[in-house]
């Protein structure tokens, strides 16, 4: 706010009775300490704090508040961008309709309401608040919605120099330390910094990078769902394509083909590997980063929060000298990262466990990873051959394609292997009929097989903001459960709230529900019979296995997650 206009000033003196004495030493304070002459009257207690704001209404003709006994609703807090809330200090109060109340420290500062206005598309009603607590407010305000809040503007104002990355050292790998000071001089390295560290902090799984018409968009996935993060400026869309591809060490020049990179960064005092992969699209090309944060993988079984059921039957098979277990599921389900826990629990000194994959996603200290290269002839069934004469304990295949990588896994389970891999079916029984489709004889795979798992991933609700409500079985059964079995007349299940811990979504990082069918005398039999997939989940409910929507009910039973969210992720099966 600039120093006070001869209209103020005569209505402070007026109106607080000051004298020519006074308003000496304010001036003459003012000039030594390189302050305004209002904030020389605050500070000598000639005029209180407030003082000013009242002033400036009563010039305006506006009313002054009391910041501080108002609340902002979060949906309030959205109608304005951050960074304009910030730089043109602006907060908003109310809105009714089209017009929405905000709280100013200079109502006279027309260019910034006018340019506020225009962003938020609102008309604007202004209310005069003091200075030191829209300064406050605002900090309070905005720092508790960041913690929720995507917008790249935000993420790069809070950028501070503690939270630069550097490439962890690698003779493949380009070092962000190469350019030393000189990063706080390009904006485009600050910019894909700040949108790794952000992501790296809100748990991100993916970074979408995307050109458009007018512009471009950076999106998070978190939690499985997509959540919009900000805009960097077009003018500068090149350049960050231009140094993600130098730190993937892809060809800069190249903009007509798809390409996949991948490096490796340290942030946020930890290591993080980066999986790159750029696609021309009409108006440029773009960006996915897959963010592989080895800290987050389950230590073992314990950590996938199975059911006792479950869980004892993954060990069960585990423990088995030879077989196949096959892991099944949607892309993104956590398949892979249930294979992981699986060796990490066998990964001991006397076994030698090999694995190919398309591509090694986490690199796992003590266990040997092949990467496929289907261009030069190494394919999951070439792989898998040659890893057969490494003399391996436990195989690992990423991903079960075709037919000869069926037939070749088939054969080293019955020829004394531990082979894992997983398969796309909706869910467990389905991985049985996948194969026999893809020509595998059923008298094989009653051999062969010893655990068929399907899974999912579920959000959580977010424990600060859920509602408790109550359910009947009625109400489950219109909402297509099977409730056989289940002898209560009513229980209490939650639904999803908004607070800023979650962001506004409800929900708060993820978990994951299973169905695992052993293949016991049973099911081995049915197998032999050629059996479909219905028939095989019948006798495996019999002998025990609980099925992707009950072990999501239990979920929502236990107060984890809410109706909705299990039909969302169980409505294929």
């Amino acid at each position: 706010m600039e120093t006070i206009t001869q209209n103020l000033f005569d209505y402070l003196v007026d109106h607080y009775q000051l004298s020519e004495e006074q308003l000496e030493e304010a001036s003459f304070l003012a000039d030594s300490e390189e302050m305004s002459l209002e904030e020389a009257m605050i500070h000598m207690n000639m005029i209180p704090a407030e003082g000013v704001a009242i002033a400036l209404a009563n010039n305006a003709q506006l009313c002054p508040m009391n910041l501080k006994i108002t609340r902002s609703s979060p949906e309030l807090m959205a109608d304005l961008p951050f960074a304009a809330m910030r730089q043109h200090r602006v907060l908003p109060i109310s809105r009714i309709g089209k017009t929405l109340t905000v709280a100013v420290d200079d109502p006279f500062n027309v260019i910034a309401l006018e340019t506020v206005g225009a962003q938020s598309g609102f008309r604007l009603m202004t209310v005069v608040v003091p200075e030191s607590v829209l300064t406050e407010m605002l900090e309070s305000r905005l720092s508790d919605q960041v913690e929720g809040d995507d917008q790249l503007e935000e993420t790069l104002s809070a950028f501070s120099d503690d939270d630069e990355i550097s490439e962890v050292s690698s003779g493949e790998n380009y070092d962000l330390e190469d350019y030393g000071d000189e990063a706080n001089e390009r904006p485009v390295i600050r910019i894909v910094n700040s949108i790794l560290v952000e992501a790296m902090r809100k748990r991100v799984s993916d970074i979408h990078i995307e050109p458009g018409l007018d512009g471009c968009q950076v999106r998070y996935r978190v939690d499985g769902v997509l959540v919009s993060a900000g805009n960097p400026p077009k003018s500068l869309y090149g350049a960050i394509v231009s140094r993600i591809k130098i730190m993937s060490n892809l060809d800069i020049a190249e903009k007509r083909i798809p390409q996949d990179g991948r490096c490796r960064i340290r942030a946020l005092e930890k290591e993080v590997d980066i999986r790159v992969s750029i696609l021309p699209v009409i108006h440029g090309e773009k960006i996915v980063m897959r963010i592989l944060d080895k800290s987050n993988l389950p230590k073992g079984l314990g950590d996938l929060g199975l059911d006792d059921y479950s869980r004892n039957a993954f060990a069960k098979a585990l423990a088995q000298p030879y077989g196949m277990i096959f892991v099944t599921g949607p892309t993104g389900s956590g398949k892979t990262t249930t294979l992981y826990s699986a060796l990490q629990e066998l990964n001991e000194p006397s076994t030698n466990i090999i694995t190919v994959e398309d591509p090694v996603e986490y690199q796992l200290q003590g266990i040997n990873q092949v990467q496929t290269h289907a261009d030069v002839g190494l394919t999951f069934a070439a792989g898998l051959r040659s890893i057969l004469r490494q003399d391996p304990d436990i195989v690992l295949v990423g991903e079960v394609r075709d037919f000869e990588t069926a037939s070749i896994a088939v054969q080293a389970a019955l020829t004394g292997h531990l082979v894992l891999s997983t398969l796309h079916t909706n869910d467990a029984p389905g991985a049985i009929s996948r194969l026999k489709n893809m020509g595998i004889e059923p008298f094989m795979l009653a051999s062969a097989m010893i655990l068929a798992q399907a899974q999912r991933l579920y959000r959580r609700l977010c424990p600060s903001c859920k509602t408790p409500i109550s359910i009947t079985i009625d109400e489950l059964k219109a909402n297509n459960f099977n409730v056989t079995g289940m002898d209560f007349e009513k229980k209490e299940i939650f639904l999803p709230g908004k607070c800023n811990k979650c962001a506004q979504l409800g929900y708060k990082g993820r978990g994951g529900i299973m169905e695992i069918m052993e293949i016991n005398e049973a099911v081995r039999n049915m197998i032999l019979k050629d059996a479909n997939a219905d028939e095989l989940r019948e006798v495996a409910v019999k002998k025990g296995m609980i099925t992707l929507q009950r072990a999501g009910l239990n979920k929502v039973f236990d107060g984890l997650t809410s109706i909705d969210e299990v039909l969302r992720i169980t409505s294929s099966v």
